[in-house]
This record gives C-alpha cells, sequence and structure tokens, in this order.
C-alpha cells in the first residue's frame, strides 16, 4: 500500500508505517497547490497530512482511498469532496489533549502575570517590579470551559489542581457527566461567561459553532476577564473579541486567530495582537513531542486497520443516517452468484442498494444477506427475487 505523507511526522510513524507493510513517500514541504499533482504521481492510496490543506483537487485525483488528519480537527480538508468519492477521512481524537491543555493554562498564566510584557521590557534594559508585581492570581477563580470532550477535560483536570471551581457548557454533558467531572453545568455558553474569571473554548468546528463565542457571550463577561482559544479561530468572532478587548478591558490569549497563515512559517498581519492584553502562539497547541509521537502511532494504528481490515479507526465522515427506507432480508444457500441475482433483480426494480452484508451460518451453506434499500420493493420485484435462482430460500421485508 502507497502511503503519501504531506507535512512534518515523526521518524517513528513513518518507521511504523514501513513496519506494517507500506511504501513512505515523505513529502514533508507539499502545498495545497502542489499536493494534487504529487497525489497523481505518487499512486497514493493514502493521504497523511497535518496542516497542508486538501482541496477537491487532490481528492479527485490519483487512487486515493483514505485521507488521514494527524491531528484531531479535519477543517483543513475538503470532507464533502472526499465522501462524494467515498474516501475515508480519518483524524486522531484526543492524543493532543495533553498538550492543548497545557498550552491553555500557560496563557492564562502569561495574562495574569503579564509575561510576555515583562520579558519585553527587559529585552529593552527596562526594569519596572512596581508595575509588573500586580496580579490577581488564578487560585479560587472561576474557569468556564465551552467543550468538555477530551481536552476540555484535561483542563478541567488541572484546575482542579490550581484550586480553580470550574462552570462548563457542551451540548452533551449531562448532569451525571458534570458530577463525574467535579463541575457545574450550565445551560449556555453566555452563562459560562458570566459566572467566570477565565474562559477556554475547547469546542470542535461544526457549523453550529461557526461564531458561537459573539458579542453576546463577550458582553456577558465582566471587565477583565480572561478568554482563551486554543480551538480553532472561526469559533471566535474576531471582531467581537475585539471591541470587547478594547471597549471591556477583556484579555486574550489566542494560539488560532482568523489572519493566521496557511504555511508553517511567513508573514502574518494580525491587527487583534496590536491591541493591549493581547497574547498569542503560532497555533502550538499540539506540538509537544509528546503529543505528535503519540498522534504518529495512532496514524499508523489507523492505516493499518484500513491495509488489514479496509475500514480505518476513527473515520469521520460517514452518513449518521443513511436514505434506506427497507431492509431486504434473503435467506440463500451460500453459492457462487446467488448475490449477484439478487442484486440484478434490484437493478432492474430501480432500487439503490444502501448497506448490505451476507452473514455466513457455521458450515457455509447458507447465509442471510441484508440489504438496505432506499425504498420499498413494488410485488413483482419480491417475486422475481424469490424466483431469480434456485438458491433462494426465503424473502422478507421490513419497514426501517
Amino acid at each position: 500500500m502507497k502511503v503519501l505523507v504531506a507535512d512534518k511526522f515523526e521518524d517513528s510513524g513513518r518507521r511504523g508505517l514501513a513496519e506494517i507493510g507500506c511504501e513512505v513517500a515523505y513529502e514533508p514541504d507539499l502545498s495545497s497547490e502542489t499536493l494534487a499533482d504529487a497525489v497523481r504521481q505518487s499512486e497514493a492510496e493514502v493521504l497523511v497530512v497535518r496542516s497542508t490543506e486538501v482541496k477537491r483537487a487532490a481528492l479527485e485525483t490519483g487512487r486515493l482511498g483514505l485521507v488521514v488528519r494527524a491531528g484531531a480537527g479535519y477543517n483543513t480538508i475538503d470532507v464533502e469532496a472526499a465522501s462524494e468519492r467515498g474516501i475515508w477521512v480519518a483524524n486522531c481524537p484526543g492524543k493532543n489533549a495533553v498538550a492543548v491543555a497545557e498550552l491553555a493554562f500557560a496563557l492564562m498564566l502569561a495574562l495574569d502575570r503579564r509575561v510576555a510584557d515583562n520579558t519585553t521590557d527587559l529585552r529593552n534594559g527596562k526594569w519596572n517590579k512596581k508595575e509588573y508585581g500586580k496580579a490577581r492570581g488564578l487560585y479560587g477563580r472561576t474557569l468556564g470551559v465551552l467543550g468538555t470532550g477530551t481536552i476540555g477535560r484535561e483542563v478541567i483536570a488541572r484546575a482542579r489542581a490550581f484550586g480553580m471551581p470550574v462552570v462548563a457548557w457542551s451540548r452533551s454533558l449531562t448532569a451525571a457527566a458534570a458530577r463525574e467531572l467535579g463541575v457545574v453545568a450550565v445551560g449556555s455558553p453566555t452563562e459560562v461567561a458570566a459566572a467566570s474569571d477565565v474562559v477556554s473554548v475547547h469546542l470542535a468546528l461544526k457549523p453550529e459553532t461557526r461564531g458561537l463565542v459573539s458579542d453576546g457571550v463577550f458582553a456577558s463577561m465582566r471587565p477583565g476577564t480572561i478568554f482563551i482559544n486554543t480551538a480553532r479561530a472561526e469559533i471566535t468572532d474576531q471582531h467581537a473579541l475585539e471591541r470587547a478587548v478594547n471597549e471591556r478591558g477583556i484579555r486574550a490569549g489566542l494560539d488560532v486567530f482568523a489572519e493566521e497563515p496557511s504555511g508553517g512559517t511567513g508573514n502574518v498581519d494580525a491587527p487583534i495582537f496590536r491591541l493591549p492584553n493581547v497574547i498569542g502562539t503560532h497555533h502550538i497547541g499540539a506540538s509537544t513531542d509528546q503529543a505528535q509521537e503519540a498522534i504518529a502511532d495512532e496514524t499508523v494504528r489507523v492505516v493499518r486497520l484500513y491495509k488489514e481490515t479496509g475500514r480505518p479507526a476513527n473515520v469521520v465522515n460517514l452518513a449518521k443516517k443513511s436514505p434506506a427506507t427497507h431492509l431486504l432480508a434473503v435467506r440463500h444457500y451460500d453459492r457462487v452468484g446467488v448475490l449477484a441475482a439478487v442484486f440484478d433483480c434490484l437493478k432492474k426494480g430501480g432500487i439503490n442498494v444502501q448497506e448490505t452484508e451476507n452473514i455466513v451460518f457455521e458450515g457455509a451453506r447458507a447465509a442471510i444477506a441484508r440489504i438496505h434499500v432506499d425504498r420499498a420493493p413494488s410485488g413483482e420485484v419480491l417475486s422475481s427475487l424469490r424466483t431469480c435462482t434456485d438458491d433462494i430460500l426465503d424473502v422478507s421485508l421490513v419497514a426501517l
């Protein structure tokens, strides 16, 4: 199996792919513009990326069957185009959770103790202990967490060590889960903002979370609240954040922002970082040796499962519910050509198969084909199914 790795990737991951029998092409300097040609020329069946954007053109050329995002988020991949081509898209969720949680607290502490300003003045030969000796401290302050997935839970665990009570919101957060986490669950991001001294975002980017943190949320924050975003820039309305910094004294620590360059290096012109009380990092939340080794191991596992079973782990683009309306159960002798005859009857009846599995009984003399179809076969089609071959034992139909 040929694998194209189109980003920097750990040596251990490349070795792991080779050890499971993959032929690895390593091209870490590819861009979104050059990726399509590389996919075609390499004849890769699997593409591994980190930050490189995977556009439709790269998915509509070559032999790709799987794209693996060596990380958690997959918004840089045209998932719709992949789904249209029947290409699996998989990720490595949770493997960078500790690294991101650590950076979130680094940003909190840096804002509270004004580490960046301290350092700048020292580099410029200025000593101002009187000014920088002022800080609120984190102990006893309420931390608001938006999103209680793997990363959010790691942040909550560290908040406990810092002596910070936590309020949290997530669409999936139940009362039982909140009790288990030791947090107070509230009903909306606005309620989190109103109750917190620090608000940290750990949501996945989805249509329903895009622009979720906007004027209403920032207006609910008390002046001086610390706002941390190590998730995705698009979750925050950056203009609303800029207004909150200017008008309400909100302090912001950002690992992601609207004007973020797409490559590993380059120039940046982000007005948000020219505002007071705003600090940033270079989208490095997952960039620790520990996290990258864990992600490399998980990438190898995803590809190995695909190679051995035809189905990778952590798939993100399967239909939540197929368009099937009926289940057709065909009990038959397990002989050559039976399923071909069944599918031929369905084709003649204009019926599309959505999903199918053939369950073989002990001894391999008989089997049941469970076929999900997009509409109910007519009586005529059912009759043809029962008589299309002498190897059909029974046909039944159930509405889903």
